[in-house]
């Protein structure tokens, strides 16, 4: 069997041809806070078709996406824009080229445009960003908590949640609504969703029957 071995990359554009390209088509201008690396910053509106532009477009073909991260600005140093960021880090599989896409967001609506359709990583890369900022992206499937507990009030990463803060987990979320959703894409037909038994909750008045029970056990 022979196996096939990907063509070696090509060269690709420099930096300032990428940011003239996404300059002209959806008006991108540098981030200047950002001295090492090719960052374009562009308007939320515009986001998907830039994206779209960066995975088609022949002369770019950014056909990987790396991550998607957000940024809390809350403690930045002097800094006078939008509270937060996302930001869109993508590499081309054809092209020694890389960029970034940074849209900035207001603290009173912070959401963008899901592209979990565009790039499928996205899916999860974007509900990690709602469950440790609090960015929300419209449009996305099951935008669920990913790393804390479903009972988790607040997004940690936020440079005003109390770091020494610690919540409880009651119950297990059986995430029955996922696995439902996957049986239904891949062709499955569900004739009946289980009854979820949650188990006993943790509070203050569980842990005072117990002790009631032991100490009546204990008198008998």
């Amino acid at each position: 069997t022979t196996v096939k071995s990907r063509a070696p990359m090509q060269p690709g554009l420099m930096s300032e041809q990428l940011t003239a390209a996404l300059s002209e088509r959806f008006g991108a201008v540098r981030d200047a806070r950002d001295r090492w690396s090719t960052t374009l910053i562009v308007s939320a509106d515009k986001l998907r078709d830039a994206v779209s532009f960066l995975r088609d477009e022949p002369t770019l073909l950014f056909n990987m996406l790396l991550d998607i991260s957000a940024i809390d600005y809350l403690s930045y140093p002097n800094f006078r824009g939008p509270r937060f960021a996302v930001v869109y880090l993508f590499k081309s599989l054809v092209f020694r080229h890389r960029i970034a896409l940074k849209v900035e967001i207001e603290e009173e609506s912070p959401a963008v445009p899901s592209i979990h359709d565009l790039f499928q990583i996205a899916d999860w890369a974007e509900r990690e960003a709602w469950d440790q900022v609090g960015i929300v992206f419209t449009g996305h499937p099951n935008l669920k908590r990913l790393l804390n507990h479903h009972e988790f009030v607040g997004h940690p990463l936020r440079k005003d949640y109390p770091c020494q803060k610690r919540q409880k987990l009651s119950m297990n979320d059986p995430m029955l609504d996922q696995l439902t959703a996957r049986l239904v894409e891949r062709g499955f037909t569900v004739l009946d969703t289980p009854e979820v038994h949650q188990g006993r909750p943790i509070s203050a008045a569980a842990a005072v029957d117990g002790v009631a029970q032991i100490a009546a056990g204990a008198t008998r």
